[in-house]
């Protein structure tokens, strides 16, 4: 009866000491991938703000050249008056004026 019974006690301390190992090998592995995943996420976070950066230059960059269209488009406007005027026409400068802002603007 003793045999059996230390049979049981050897399988039973083998069952503990694979539990205790497989238990610490997936302990190192959902340690490793959280540190993956922290790394992942700091990651994305940069990509994210260099994204929101670089859309915010485009955006301003698009605001400077509507803002530099505007302004040719009134130069073209009042060297279009000032030849009609030298040419003895009445058109008034204020129907130019007028021009500029019906023609349409880029949109942000």
């Amino acid at each position: 009866m003793s045999r059996p019974w230390l049979l049981v006690f050897i399988v039973f301390i083998v069952m503990l000491t694979s539990q205790f190992e497989w238990k610490q090998q997936f302990g190192e592995e959902i340690e490793l991938t959280s540190t993956v995943s922290l790394k992942d996420q700091s990651l994305s976070k940069r990509q994210e703000y260099v994204k929101e950066k670089i859309i915010l230059s485009q955006e301003r960059n698009i605001q400077k050249l509507n803002e530099q269209v505007r302004n040719l488009r009134e130069q073209l406007l009042w060297c279009k008056a000032e030849t009609e005027i030298s040419n003895g026409s009445a058109f008034a400068l204020s129907e130019h004026l007028s021009e500029i802002e019906q023609q349409p603007m880029l949109d942000d």
